[in-house]
């Protein structure tokens, strides 16, 4: 019988790993509803669904092995993270789809959230203040008008798979939808900024780079609170606080 190996467990859900066979458990079903969705529409590689019975989805391994892991070091070549970044592209020029996603949501209501973010890490003492404050100055530049793309939305190093420089495939479409391609490529490079060269390379179009900045010590100090209290560390060397701290 093939070991069961948790592979990301928290209260709100749990994926587990029996073999080839991911098994996502998650009992808000308009995620996986998203998820489902966002994969049958896509023009990039994902899993292949092998079936539903909510509250469990199951998908096929994809072969191959990520870029690297937040708060560890990059492992893929140039080839591969500019392979990527191609693939990036390709999702963000797909046909819109309906639903706004993660990386979608409006201006005001991002600021509104890291504003008060920021006052909850300070009051906390999570964080000192100077660090904050000037992350705050740092993230305005994501706080801009944009162009929608199809975006994955939460699209973490972990996210996309590649075997022999090819992308084999992008897994976790739960946050799928219209959004900001720029919050896309800075997540995927959050901790990762020597490889971000490399992933525009074969993304092929300027960008602004004070707005992937700026989306790193966003999303950074969105999510230092969440990650301490389900569990995860965002204080450990390479991860969260560490890209706050490099703009210092």
């Amino acid at each position: 019988m093939d070991e069961v190996e948790v592979v990301v467990a928290h209260s709100e859900r749990a994926t587990l790993r029996v073999g080839d066979v991911f098994l996502k458990v998650d009992a808000d079903q308009a995620r996986i509803d998203v998820e489902v969705e966002a994969m049958a529409l896509v023009p990039v590689p994902t899993p292949e669904v092998l079936w539903r019975k909510p509250p469990v989805l199951a998908l096929a391994a994809l072969p191959g092995t990520t870029l690297g892991r937040l708060g560890g070091p990059a492992t893929g070549s140039p080839a591969a993270w500019a392979a990527a970044g191609a693939a990036i592209r390709t999702l963000h020029d797909a046909p819109l789809p309906a639903r706004t996603g993660q990386a979608g949501r409006s201006v005001a209501a991002v600021t509104a959230e890291l504003d008060a973010e920021c006052a909850a890490l300070v009051a906390s003492g999570v964080l000192p203040a100077d660090l904050v404050a000037r992350n705050r100055r740092v993230a305005e530049a994501a706080l801009r008008p944009w162009t929608p793309a199809f975006t994955h939305g939460d699209l973490q190093i972990a996210h996309l798979f590649v075997d022999d420089e090819e992308v084999t495939g992008i897994i976790d479409w739960s946050e799928a939808g219209r959004g900001d391609a720029l919050h896309d490529l800075a997540t995927f490079t959050l901790g990762h900024e020597e490889c971000l060269a490399d992933l525009l390379v074969g993304y092929g179009t300027d960008v602004d780079l004070d707005v992937i900045r700026g989306w790193w010590s966003l999303r950074s100090l969105l999510v230092v609170r969440w990650l301490a209290e389900h569990g995860f560390d965002p204080f450990a060397p390479g991860c969260e606080v560490d890209v706050l701290r490099s703009r210092m």
